[in-house]
C-alpha cells in the first residue's frame, strides 16, 4: 500500500515536470516566433528606407550632372564666341595691314620714280658744276699768278703772313678779353661771396658761452665734505676711480670742485655726488652702484639728446649710432665752445649759405651737423678728426657729398663738391667770432711761435711756418745740407719732439719741404 502511494507521487511529479518543460518550450517558442517576424519586418523597413534613399541620391546625382553639363556647355560657347570674335578681328586686321602695305608699295614705286627724276637732274646739275669750278680755278689760277707777279711773293708765301697777322691779332684780342673777364669776375665773385657771408652770419643767432674744466658741487653745509671724503679718504678715492675725474676738497665753503677735460665724466661725477648726499649712505661699495645707474642714465640721455636734435634740426634717416654720437657732442667742447651749439651753428651756417647760393639746403645741414662727428669716437684713433668722421659717415651710408665734405673741411682730402667749401667756411666764422672759444690771442700766438721755434731748433732747417690755427706745421730745409731720406727723418723727429713737449688739441701735420734750385748765367 505504501509502496504504491509512493509511486502513484512520483508519477504525478514526473507529469507536472513534464507539463511545465513543455509548457514552457512552448512559450518560448512563441516569443521566438514573434521576434523574428518583428525583425523580418524591420529588415524589410530598412531595405526600403535604403532604396528610397538611394534612388533619392540618384536623383540627386543626376541632376548635378546635367547642371555640369549645362555649365561647361554654356562656358565653352561662350569661350568659342570669344575666340570667334578674336579670329574675326585679327582677319579684319590682316586685310587692313594688306591694304597698308599694298599702299606703300604703290608710295614707294612712286618715289623710286621721283628719285630717279632727282638723280638725272642732279647729274645734269653736277656736270654743270663741274664745268663752272674748272672754269673758276683756271680764272683763280691767272689771277693769282698776276698778283704773285705783282706782290713777288707765292700765294703760300702770303697765306702764311695773313696767317700770322690774324693770329697775333686774335691773341691780343683774347688776352685782353680774358683780362677782363677774370678781373670783372673776381671782383663779382668777392662782392658776392661777402654778401652771401655777411647775410648769412646776419640771420645766424649764435649764443657767445664758452664751457670750462671743472664743474662746481654745491653742498649744504661743510659737515658732509666729511662723509664724502670718508675714512682716510676712501670713499674720494673709490668716486675718483669709478668716475675718472678728480675731486677737489678744499677750504671754499660749501663747495665740492670735480676737475676734468672730459665733460661727460664730470656729469656722472656731479650727479653721482649728487644722488649719494641725498641717500646718505656714501660708501665705495654704494660709490660703485650709484656710479654705474648714473653712466647709464647718462647713456639714455645722450641717445635722447641726439634724437631731439636731429628732429629740432629737421635731418631724417640718420643711422641710430650716428644720432647717438650727435648727442655725445654735448657734452665735449674744443676750446671751451660747446661742440652741440658749435655743429647746430655750423649746420644753420650752411643751410642759409647753400639756399643763398641755390644748393640743397638739407644736404648742406646734414653735412654741417655731422662735419666734427670723428671728434667724439669712444675708441682711440690715430686719424685726424676730419678723416675719421669722414670713414664713420661712409660706413653708416651717407651720402658721397656730405662724406667728401666732413674729411674736406680741414683740407686733409681734395674737395669735390661745392658743398665742401661751403663747410669749411661756416666752421671757421662759427669757431672764430667773439667769444666763441675760450683760448686767448696771446696764448694762441705764443703756442704758434713754440711750435715754429721747436721746428727752427733741429739742423738744417731754414724757415718754418705754423699755418691753419697751428694744425699744420711747414718745415723748409736747406736742400744743400739735408738729403731727401734725413729730411723724411727730420719730419718723424720734429713730430716726436712736439708730442713730448707740447700740449695741443687735436692732431698737428708736419709737412718737411725740400726745393734743388739750379742757376747759372750766361755772359
Amino acid at each position: 500500500m505504501s509502496n504504491s502511494l509512493v509511486f502513484i507521487f512520483l508519477l504525478s511529479d514526473i507529469i507536472a515536470i513534464g507539463v511545465g518543460i513543455f509548457a514552457g518550450k512552448y512559450i518560448f517558442q512563441k516569443s521566438f516566433d514573434q521576434k523574428e517576424k518583428e525583425a523580418q519586418e524591420r529588415a524589410a523597413e530598412i531595405l526600403r528606407n535604403a532604396e528610397s534613399a538611394a534612388e533619392n541620391i540618384k536623383k540627386d546625382r543626376i541632376l548635378e550632372a546635367k547642371e555640369k553639363y549645362l555649365r561647361l556647355k554654356s562656358e565653352f560657347e561662350e569661350d568659342a564666341n570669344k575666340k570667334r570674335v578674336i579670329l574675326q578681328t585679327n582677319e579684319q586686321k590682316l586685310k587692313q595691314r594688306e591694304q597698308s602695305l599694298n599702299q606703300t608699295i604703290e608710295s614707294n614705286k612712286r618715289r623710286e620714280n621721283e628719285l630717279e627724276t632727282l638723280k638725272t637732274n642732279l647729274n645734269q646739275q653736277l656736270e654743270t658744276a663741274t664745268k663752272r669750278r674748272e672754269e673758276a680755278e683756271k680764272s683763280l689760277h691767272q689771277q693769282v699768278a698776276q698778283l704773285e707777279k705783282i706782290a713777288n711773293l707765292t700765294a703760300d708765301q702770303a697765306r702764311e703772313q695773313l696767317i700770322d697777322a690774324l693770329k697775333a691779332e686774335a691773341d691780343t684780342r683774347a688776352g685782353s678779353y680774358v683780362k677782363s673777364a677774370m678781373e670783372e669776375a673776381r671782383l663779382t665773385a668777392t662782392k658776392e661771396a661777402k654778401k652771401i657771408v655777411i647775410e648769412t652770419i646776419q640771420r645766424t643767432a649764435a649764443e657767445h658761452a664758452i664751457e670750462n674744466c671743472v664743474s662746481v658741487f654745491n653742498i649744504e653745509n661743510d659737515d658732509i665734505k666729511g662723509k664724502i671724503i670718508g675714512r682716510e679718504g676712501r670713499n674720494i678715492r673709490a668716486l675718483e676711480a669709478a668716475t675718472g675725474v678728480e675731486i677737489i676738497v678744499d677750504d671754499t665753503p660749501e663747495a665740492i670742485v670735480i676737475s676734468g677735460f672730459d665733460p661727460v665724466r664730470r656729469e656722472i661725477a656731479r650727479l653721482s655726488l649728487h644722488r649719494l648726499v641725498q641717500d646718505g649712505r656714501i660708501h665705495p661699495a654704494r660709490i660703485e652702484e650709484v656710479v654705474a645707474k648714473t653712466r647709464k642714465n647718462i647713456d639714455d640721455e645722450i641717445v635722447e639728446i641726439g634724437e631731439r636734435t636731429v628732429i629740432d634740426m629737421g635731418i631724417h634717416g640718420l643711422h641710430p649710432e650716428l644720432v647717438k654720437m650727435i648727442g655725445r657732442m654735448r657734452f665735449r667742447s674744443s676750446y671751451g665752445q660747446n661742440l652741440l651749439q658749435h655743429s647746430r651753428e655750423v649746420a644753420k651756417l650752411c643751410a642759409t649759405m647753400a639756399s643763398e647760393l641755390g644748393l640743397n639746403t638739407k644736404l648742406a645741414k646734414r653735412a654741417g651737423l655731422l662735419h666734427d662727428i670723428g671728434k667724439v669716437w669712444p675708441e682711440e684713433s690715430d686719424l685726424p678728426h676730419a678723416i675719421l668722421g669722414m670713414e664713420l659717415a661712409k660706413k653708416y651710408k651717407e651720402n658721397p657729398e656730405v662724406c667728401n665734405a666732413i674729411g674736406a673741411h680741414h683740407d686733409e682730402i681734395e674737395m669735390t663738391s661745392i658743398l665742401s667749401p661751403i663747410i669749411q667756411v661756416c666752421d671757421a666764422i662759427s669757431g672764430s667770432r667773439p667769444g666763441a672759444r675760450r683760448e686767448m690771442m696771446e696764448s694762441y700766438i705764443q703756442r704758434l711761435r713754440d711750435l715754429e721755434n721747436m721746428a727752427l731748433s733741429f739742423e738744417g732747417v731754414e724757415k718754418c711756418y705754423a699755418i691753419q690755427a697751428g694744425r699744420e706745421l711747414r718745415v723748409i730745409i736747406d736742400a744743400d745740407n739735408v738729403s731727401d731720406e734725413k729730411a723724411g727723418m727730420l719730419s718723424f723727429d720734429i713730430s716726436q719732439k712736439i708730442e713730448k713737449e707740447m700740449q695741443y688739441p687735436g692732431q698737428i701735420k708736419i709737412t718737411v719741404i725740400r726745393e734743388m734750385r739750379s742757376v747759372a748765367y750766361a755772359r
